[in-house]
C-alpha cells in the first residue's frame, strides 16, 4: 500500500453543438468520465455556469470525494476499535466562492453530516473521536486548502 499510486481517467468532451466553442453560448459543458472496466459518467458543469443540472459537476464530484474518503477510513477506523456500524449515510454540504476579479473561484468549506448507526450506545463518545481520526487519515481532506468539519449524528440499534 506504500508508495505512489496512479489513477487513470478520460474525460470526453460530448457539447460541441456543431459551431464548437463559436460562442460561449453554442455549446453544450457535458462530458463523460471514463475509466478501463467502470460505467461512463455523464457529466456537465454547474447550472450557474451553463451546466445541465441533470448531470454530476465537478463541484460535486470534489464534495462527493471528500465524503467517500472519510467515510471509508471512519469505517476502518471503527472496525479496528471494535465499534459495530451497521449504517453510514452522510449529506455533505460543500461551499464555493466566485472571486469577482476573474480568476474563477475556490471552496471555502464542507461539512460533511453522517448519520452513523451503531451497535452499542457505550461506545458512542469513541464512535465520535474516529472522526478526527479519519479526517487525518484521509487522502482528499489532506490534499485540500480549505476546513472540513464533521456534524455527525449517532443512532444506536443493537
Amino acid at each position: 500500500m506504500h508508495g505512489e499510486h496512479h489513477y487513470k481517467l478520460k474525460i470526453a468532451w460530448t457539447g460541441n453543438n456543431g459551431t464548437g466553442t463559436s460562442d460561449a453560448k453554442a455549446y453544450e459543458r457535458s462530458h463523460t468520465l471514463s475509466a478501463e472496466g467502470k460505467e461512463d459518467l455523464h457529466c456537465s458543469s454547474d447550472p450557474a455556469f451553463r451546466g445541465d443540472s441533470s448531470k454530476y459537476n465537478p463541484e460535486e464530484f470534489l464534495v462527493a470525494a471528500i465524503s467517500s474518503c472519510h467515510m471509508l477510513w471512519y469505517l476502518h477506523l471503527c472496525a479496528d476499535a471494535g465499534i459495530i456500524v451497521t449504517d453510514y449515510v452522510d449529506q455533505p454540504e460543500g461551499v464555493m466562492v466566485d472571486s469577482f476579479e476573474g480568476k474563477g473561484g475556490r471552496f471555502t468549506s464542507v461539512i460533511l453530516k453522517p448519520t452513523i448507526t451503531i451497535t452499542d450506545g457505550s461506545k458512542e463518545a469513541l464512535a465520535l473521536s474516529l472522526h478526527e481520526r479519519a479526517h487525518e487519515k484521509c487522502f482528499i481532506a489532506n490534499s485540500c486548502n480549505f476546513p472540513i468539519h464533521h456534524q455527525p449524528i449517532f443512532v444506536v440499534r443493537p
